[in-house]
């Protein structure tokens, strides 16, 4: 075998290694948070309430779901901490619609986050899985604003918060991977196949109603809950949601799968993009 034979396989066996992941992101942590930054202070640049509207926007989200859903669809959440009222159906229906975004929000973005920087691609030696990371953040930027909003919530609702809130981050962490792997994945997808983004778009509103978020897995039909469960962002948001608002740890069995299918997505996804990234400038 020749040494350019080597050097070829051993950058793959690299590339392929989970631990060359974690390096290659620490290495390029000051990148991260500086367009992390960016990618929060650009969407409200301009905006004479700037940051304000991260706090606006989740309170407005919960008023309007709680309204159509909670008043107008009169639906209840079974018992949990402070019976069935309204209350209590809008704090567990929004702390499982946050997670949600955590995963949602990066993925409905990602098809173009390669494409609108073509700069980016070819004339600068940049690393590209940054950006991917980036989108990640901010979107875990806010959804930490509206978690914050959650708990406050439910301070005034029940006087108290479970002791299993301080879990929550990690619960919340194999969704936020599960989001990279497929954000990577996508943005990598979107500079070859320009109808991802319109397909992505159409997914994210199924899954949006075919996850577990404004109604709970008890109410799925027996013959339809075993299809449901399959959806991984179902365990996920439920781990979140019990740590925060039910006070249940979860099942140790959930969260083995929920780290396995975090961590397998954002280990696939890297390697998709690391592989593909090699095209993007022929294609741009």
């Amino acid at each position: 075998m020749t040494t350019g034979h080597v050097s070829s396989s051993r950058r793959s066996t690299i590339t392929l290694n989970p631990l060359h992941m974690v390096r290659d992101l620490w290495a390029h942590r000051d990148l991260i948070f500086q367009f992390t930054k960016r990618e929060i202070e650009g969407r409200y640049k301009g905006s004479y309430l700037g940051l304000l509207w991260s706090f606006i926007t989740p309170l407005i989200m919960l008023l309007v779901y709680t309204f159509v859903f909670g008043i107008v669809f009169k639906a209840r959440w079974p018992h949990e901490r402070g019976g069935d009222s309204l209350a209590e159906f809008a704090l567990v229906m929004f702390a499982g619609l946050m997670p949600f975004l955590a995963f949602a929000e990066p993925v409905g973005r990602a098809a173009g986050i390669i494409t609108n920087v073509p700069n980016f691609v070819k004339k600068v030696v940049f690393p590209l899985q940054i950006l991917p990371v980036a989108v990640v953040g901010a979107a875990l930027y806010h959804v930490g604003i509206g978690l914050f909003i959650t708990i406050c919530a439910s301070l005034l609702v029940h006087g108290s918060l479970p002791w299993t809130c301080i879990l929550a981050p990690l619960s919340l962490l194999p969704l936020v991977l599960l989001g990279l792997g497929v954000t990577w994945l996508i943005a990598s997808l979107g500079v070859y196949l320009r109808d991802v983004g319109y397909i992505v778009g159409v997914v994210l509103q199924v899954l949006n109603f075919a996850t577990p978020i404004f109604y709970p897995l008890t109410a799925i039909p027996e013959p339809y809950r075993a299809w449901m469960i399959l959806n991984p962002l179902t365990s996920m948001i439920d781990l979140v949601r019990g740590h925060l608002i039910i006070g249940t740890v979860g099942d140790p069995l959930i969260w083995i799968t929920a780290y396995g299918y975090g961590l397998m997505a954002a280990v696939l996804g890297y390697v998709w993009f690391m592989i593909t990234r090699k095209g993007f400038a022929d294609v741009l």
